[in-house]
């Protein structure tokens, strides 16, 4: 399979001014040279160049394509082969054809996130950079994006790289401690081996700190507007999306299905539903909402919980309010352009006073509070721009759970005096596990998984 040459579409499919094919193998230029015509052929050109020219049929001559042809020579392109990448028209029939008469003439179609496993293959990346590969393809905010790019760049690496070093040098001392008792060399003491697990294991918690910040920024929050009907969720939608995206009137049961929209707030990607007023109703198809609605409240990692601050509130809001205790819930005092007739402290009871916020969607009051207490609720009031490493990925995340599991075992083990060449076994065990975050120890059906989630080309 590495011996094979592969060609993909690396522009998404669909209209556009120009699309991209990338060629990579030992045979990318004599192949692309088969289908191309210009002033030289590719294989007499310098690397890191581009050139105009035409992609014709080879046995009839049958002009195909104007096209821009760039050629990297290994081992200086992405995947350290020959890549070569052409530039033509967008469309969907211009770019079939030409990534078609590569095939025919010797090509093979590459398979999903196959160019970045070649990446790693060769040694270019390590797979925690390639993993953010996708991160910077999905990312749903310019912190998120930073986030992968560093991550790209190898930050994370450098740190589990650093972390690893520490952890073999502590092996080699416990091996000359064992091997060779009667040289003088420093001694291991059960102290020295406790010293050296807590400063493995602080280095762990500070990432695994940065897990829940990372995952959000990564993932964004499954935020769900709740409430009774006609109390200004879809407002609020609308609102924070700076669009009319909701239907908003008078009656009561306007939105009957969940409506979805991503936004950003405070630089934190929020995936927006909102949803039918949660009432008891007869109409078959609102309670088919109502029915969403719940469903949408049980999925969501933040639920902003909208009152009507003019009218009081009802049963049905009292057990909404108790059935909520525990999650992270913002409550929102809407219409506060009204005589206010709602009691605030039952909502500040509950929740707390900096999770009650007060807004007059009408008016557009309230907004920045809004946006405050979400940030408050999730990133403590802000989100750390110092230090851009954060851990996002759920693999890297439940592998530094092992190594932290396995490091608090030796540690214990110390403590009982336990005989070092057994304690050494669960060193061996945090080192191994954090390899696997960048690859230095992970199985093949694991990489080709993780490749699998990569769009086609990429």
């Amino acid at each position: 399979m590495m011996q094979d040459t592969i060609a993909a579409i690396a522009t998404p499919s669909g209209e556009g001014g120009i699309a991209v094919i990338r060629v990579s193998g030992d045979e990318a230029v004599a192949i692309s040279d088969r289908v191309y015509s210009g002033k030289s052929k590719l294989a007499d050109v310098a690397t890191h160049t581009v050139h105009y020219g035409h992609i014709r049929e080879p046995e009839s001559g049958a002009r195909i394509e104007e096209v821009l042809v760039t050629v990297m020579r290994a081992p200086r392109s992405f995947t350290k082969e020959d890549v070569v990448e052409i530039s033509c028209h967008g469309g969907f029939v211009s770019v079939r054809k030409v990534l078609d008469l590569l095939l025919e003439n010797g090509a093979r179609l590459a398979e999903p996130g196959e160019f970045t496993k070649r990446a790693f293959l060769n040694g270019r990346i390590d797979l925690s950079q390639a993993e953010a590969v996708i991160d910077l393809i999905r990312a749903k905010s310019d912190r998120a994006f930073k986030i992968a790019l560093k991550q790209s760049e190898g930050s994370l690496s450098k740190r589990i790289k650093e972390l690893r070093h520490r952890l073999v040098e502590l092996m080699a001392h416990i091996e000359v401690n064992i091997d060779y008792p009667e040289h003088d060399v420093e001694e291991l003491t059960n102290a020295f081996i406790k010293t050296k697990c807590t400063e493995a294991l602080d280095d762990i918690e500070r990432l695994l700190a940065s897990a829940q910040q990372g995952k959000i920024l990564r993932e964004g929050l499954t935020t769900a507007i709740i409430g009774r009907p006609n109390v200004g969720k879809s407002s609020l939608l609308n609102t924070l999306a700076q669009e009319e995206r909701a239907i908003v009137t008078d009656i009561a049961g306007t939105t009957r299905d969940v409506v979805e929209e991503y936004v950003h707030v405070n630089g934190i990607p929020l995936k927006l539903l909102d949803t039918a007023g949660i009432r008891e109703t007869s109409d078959i198809v609102e309670k088919i909402g109502v029915e969403k609605s719940r469903q949408a409240l049980g999925d969501a990692d933040l639920i902003l919980l909208v009152f009507n601050g003019a009218e009081e509130l009802v049963p049905e809001e009292r057990a909404m309010i108790e059935e909520l205790s525990g999650r992270q819930v913002i409550a929102i005092i809407n219409k506060l352009d009204l005589d206010q007739r709602l009691d605030e402290q039952v909502l500040i009871d509950a929740f707390g006073e900096e999770r009650v916020v007060r807004m007059s969607l009408l008016e557009h009051q309230g907004v920045s509070d809004l946006e405050k207490a979400i940030g408050g609720l999730f990133f403590s009031g802000q989100i750390e721009s110092s230090d851009l490493t954060y851990v996002s990925n759920a693999r890297h995340i439940h592998l530094l759970k092992l190594a932290k599991a396995a490091l608090t075992e030796a540690y214990g083990a110390a403590e009982s005096f336990v005989p070092i060449d057994m304690i050494q076994i669960d060193i061996r065990n945090a080192w191994e596990h954090l390899g696997e975050i960048i690859g230095d120890s992970v199985s093949e059906s694991l990489i080709d998984q993780i490749f699998s989630q990569f769009c086609l080309g990429k």
